[in-house]
């Protein structure tokens, strides 16, 4: 109205300046734009209260915030279910049926972006620290075996640990109770060149790097009845005592000791399972249940295949890997497996129980190994040939575990583990792969940003042993298989110092050393670093089947690493 009686008056000044026609016709001008100006001013205030209307009721109507089911504060798997509903697009601003725009930042979370229906969160971790380990810092028993090749001793080392990059998100699904998950995961080497991972005892054609070579699945999920997934995973087994490892990527990783049946860089029951379905159950009065199965897609009984779709033999690393005859699959390659755990949580109290089971584990090459042979046919008599058309079995193992949090920032922790070779007692001999192990750990927050943690693993003596290269356990190969007292237990020991420099970035410093019976060869650092420290020597650079390696068994390990991880 301002703007119109302006108009009027300019009008008046007007006529009394101009003719009375000219005046006439410009007073008329101006009073139609006026007017029109007035119209579209009311139109805009019309279709502006209708748009807050329509937001004020798209408000009123928004769902509860997303559900989380959780198996337990010590475990990492949390599957978390939006309600459900479908997208539904408004004429304005392309907004969704919860008023959320295409990639809209979500308030308080970071890296969690809307979608239409649904929501994508970006997240990470990236570890590199700097070593110096030793190989041996005792007296080496040669038991008439050669002296190592090369640096046995002190080595400094820059390794990437467990660094990895990934989205994972939902979309609601219109009419349906249950939403549809995903996750796309990469594990990559900051300090490394990415390639084909190689060493002079081992071949794979796994790339680090690749898309998407960790964690990755799709699947549905709700609060009511769970999560169904499909692709590739750590598996239940693995994450349900994940919490009570604070040295995770570490040189003292727990998996030194659990879950690693012959005391080497891989870690048999510690592993992500690719090819595979699982299922995880929401929480019910603090119980929580996961159960995965993995077929083997192996066309060959034994095992001895890669399996149908993968790079790699299952179990890891390729036919030609480590001076092993047959070139087959046959240093722990299985079939069908199946993993799952049942847990309990009670406010600071949690426990749980896990078992996992791998069938048709091909362990064969063990045998052409004590007979320094490069086949079957090669094999010196019927008995040995027996002994290698055996050496395929199932293994398993089975654990407890409980942890408590106390009031005074302390946590404590154990974890009692049975590890199992289905074997002929005939292959009793050479069975390390039938043990027990122990794990206790202890952490204390000193401060809001400081903590300081120990852990102690235990092996316990194997029913058999094989052998290595300076292993005294053997006596003969006369066909009886006769051994002499084994001795292939080992104690892996070691602490950690934590501070965080801020809410995403931990600077930690760790100490850590591995005490092998005479012939045991547990390592340091297995369970996912970028640099271990093992029983071999340089001898055998190229690691395939010609490499021979030189394992040396009873050393004392021993390593200092500091480093540095920013997980979002």
């Amino acid at each position: 109205m301002k703007k119109y009686a302006l108009g009027v008056a300019a009008a008046a000044v007007a006529v009394v300046t101009q003719s009375p026609s000219a005046s006439a016709d410009k007073l008329d001008q101006v009073l139609e734009r006026l007017n029109a100006i007035e119209q579209r001013d009311a139109q805009l205030a019309k279709e502006n209260a209708e748009l807050k209307a329509r937001l004020n009721r798209m408000e009123s109507k928004k769902s509860a915030p997303p559900v989380v089911v959780q198996a337990a504060p010590a475990g990492p798997r949390v599957v978390s279910v939006p309600p459900p509903g479908g997208p539904v697009k408004t004429a304005a601003f392309d907004l969704d049926a919860n008023g959320h725009y295409y990639l809209e930042h979500k308030h308080g979370d970071p890296l969690t972006f809307y979608t239409p229906g649904g929501e994508i969160t970006a997240y990470g971790n990236l570890d590199v620290s700097i070593d110096d380990t030793s190989k041996n810092v005792g007296t080496l028993n040669l038991n008439g075996a050669s002296a190592p090749v090369g640096n046995f001793g002190w080595m400094p080392a820059i390794s990437t640990n467990l660094s990895y990059l990934g989205v994972r998100g939902f979309q609601r699904l219109p009419g349906m109770e249950s939403n549809f998950v995903y996750q796309l995961e990469l594990g990559f080497d900051i300090s490394a060149t990415p390639g084909l991972k190689e060493s002079n005892s081992s071949l794979s054609d796994t790339v680090n790097g690749t898309l998407f070579n960790r964690n990755t699945y799709i699947g549905f999920a709700s609060p009511e009845w769970g999560a169904v997934k499909i692709g590739k995973t750590d598996a239940p087994y693995k994450t349900s005592t994940s919490a009570f490892n604070p040295f995770a990527g570490q040189i003292g990783d727990y998996g030194v000791i659990m879950g690693n049946t012959g005391g080497d860089n891989r870690v048999e029951f510690g592993t992500r399972l690719d090819h595979a379905i699982w299922y995880e159950s929401p929480s019910i009065h603090g119980f929580q249940f996961n159960a995965l199965f993995a077929p083997g897609q192996n066309r060959d009984t034994d095992s001895s295949n890669i399996a149908a779709g993968e790079s790699d033999c299952a179990g890891g690393n390729v036919p030609q890997s480590g001076g092993n005859l047959p070139v087959a699959c046959n240093d722990g390659s299985f079939s069908n497996a199946v993993s799952a755990n049942l847990s309990f949580t009670h406010n600071a109290f949690y426990a749980t129980v896990a078992y996992e089971r791998h069938e048709a584990v091909n362990r064969q090459s063990d045998i052409t190994a004590m007979y320094g042979a490069s086949s079957l046919a090669t094999l010196p008599s019927a008995y040995a040939q027996n002994l290698f058309n055996e050496d395929v079995a199932a293994e398993d193992a089975f654990k407890v575990a409980a942890l408590y949090h106390f009031s005074t920032g302390t946590t404590f922790g154990g974890i009692f583990e049975m590890m199992h070779r289905y074997v002929p007692a005939d292959l009793d001999f050479q069975n390390e792969r039938s043990r027990n192990g122990s794990w206790l750990f202890v952490s204390q927050q000193l401060t809001p940003i400081d903590s300081i943690h120990f852990g102690w693993g235990h092996a316990f003596t194997a029913v058999g042993d094989p052998g290595q290269h300076n292993s005294s356990t053997q006596t003969t190969l006369d066909g009886f298989g006769t051994y002499a007292l084994n001795l292939n237990a080992a104690d892996m020991v070691t602490a950690s110092y934590k501070r965080m420099l801020s809410p995403n970035l931990t600077w930690y410093t760790a100490v850590a050393a591995t005490f092998n019976g005479s012939s045991a060869h547990y390592d340091l650092g297995a369970g996912g670093r970028g640099v271990t420290t093992d029983c071999h020597d340089a001898f055998g650079a190229d690691g395939g089947y010609t490499s021979t390696p030189h394992c040396y068994t009873g050393t004392t390990i021993v390593g200092v690493s500091t480093g540095a991880s920013w997980k979002f």
